[in-house]
């Protein structure tokens, strides 16, 4: 691969990542959480970012110098763990997917008034045109480069016209105003968000697939993974401002509307309305793509025939989930709740995962090193988010079928 080429694909899996983690989920998470912590969401931001990053960096860089992918390093790691990772992975990412259509239909109607059943149609015909291509997976680096510098210039333009409280949102990122009990939800919501399910996956993926692997390209693979979190965080931390110049003038966001698109149009008035429905449709539809990709990518490394018919697997695993849209109409909420509680078990098992590759030789090879201090906070992710993960999985089941 030529340099242009490899550059292109570590600034595109950066995005894909980053494009991924950042769905019309995540814009209604912010969009709640700064309305219900006000400046101390910020303090939220910065330590959940901190902890996505380690996890982030822990397994692009095992993924990445093996040359393996998640299924194959798990399948490594204990004979037949890759197939229930890979499950996981799908099942969640196909779920999810349902509820990325329905925040493109979502965008449209914000943005051009078009009706729900028609802009789960139109959002996904325009991910799938992505895979039609003949150079998919480098028309996949560009779109989601254009998509995520569309949002990132949209938001910005809203919070020029609501002019946050800058200085009390920087104070509060660091010293937060508001009790550790009421903001720690909060940041397990949002690592589960940035890191969580096909998510940390989706990069280190389209690095392996650009050949871009192998300790010769440690740098490069940390350097697309650290942007890839930065750009999630930056699209965070601007829509938390843009959501924050709105209820710091007292205002109240409506629970029964989607909380961006109406902290947007209380912010911006009918304008601001519209800037919403773009960036929530092109959330959306980066997030199609992302999901799409990387479920499709856990399953073909176990069949030669899913390799080459990839695309197909991802344009049908698209159809697939606007279908399921179209004929339920919304998104099923126990199959959700489900969803959402399995994703919270995917990070920690994963992260584990791939700790335990990067002691052993037959995944990251004789002279690989895996840095101490990585291994150390990647423990302490992995405890922290089980936790977390097992009791909400209890929690929700419980909810469930109690």
């Amino acid at each position: 691969m030529n340099n242009k080429k490899s550059s292109g694909a570590i600034l595109g899996a950066a995005f894909l990542m980053a494009t991924s983690a950042i769905g019309p989920g995540f814009l209604t998470q912010t969009a709640t959480f700064t309305n219900s912590l006000g400046a101390s969401f910020g303090f939220v931001i910065l330590v959940s970012v901190l902890m996505a990053a380690f996890a982030q960096v822990n397994i692009w860089r095992v993924l990445c110098v093996s040359g393996l992918r998640g299924q194959d390093v798990a399948n490594k790691v204990l004979p037949g763990l890759g197939y229930v990772l890979a499950a996981l992975i799908v099942i969640g990412g196909l779920v999810f997917n349902i509820g990325n259509v329905g925040g493109g239909a979502l965008g449209f109607n914000a943005l051009l008034g078009i009706p729900n059943k028609i802009g789960y149609i139109i959002a996904a015909a325009i991910a799938i045109l992505v895979f039609v291509m003949k150079n998919a997976k480098s028309v996949m680096d560009k779109v989601t480069k254009l998509l995520g510098g569309i949002m990132i210039v949209v938001i910005l333009i809203v919070i020029f016209i609501v002019k946050p409280p800058v200085g009390d949102a920087l104070k509060n990122t660091f010293v937060p105003s508001a009790a550790f009990a009421d903001l720690r939800p909060a940041i397990l919501t949002l690592l589960g968000g940035t890191v969580g399910g096909y998510i940390t996956f989706a990069g280190a993926h389209r690095l392996i697939d650009a050949g871009v692997t192998g300790e010769k390209n440690l740098g490069e693979a940390k350097k697309s993974s650290i942007t890839g979190i930065l750009v999630a965080a930056l699209v965070r931390v601007l829509l938390f401002l843009a959501v924050l110049g709105v209820v710091a003038k007292g205002l109240t966001l409506d629970p029964n509307v989607n909380p961006a698109a109406d902290a947007f149009r209380q912010g911006a008035g009918e304008v601001g309305y519209r800037f919403a429905g773009l960036v929530i449709l092109c959330a959306a539809i980066t997030s199609i793509i992302g999901a799409a990709y990387t479920s499709v990518s856990f399953l073909k490394t176990f069949h030669h025939s899913i390799a080459e018919h990839e695309n197909a697997w991802v344009i049908a695993f698209i159809v697939f989930s606007t279908v399921i849209m179209e004929v339920v109409g919304t998104t099923p909420a126990q199959l959700l709740v489900i969803a959402g509680a399995v994703n919270g078990l995917i990070l920690p098992i994963a992260l584990a995962i791939c700790l335990i590759g990067s002691k052993k030789e037959s995944i990251v090879g004789r002279e690989y090193k895996h840095p101490t201090w990585l291994l150390i906070v990647g423990i302490a992710v992995v405890a922290i988010s089980g936790y977390v993960g097992v009791t909400t999985f209890s929690s929700n089941i419980m909810k469930l079928f109690g």
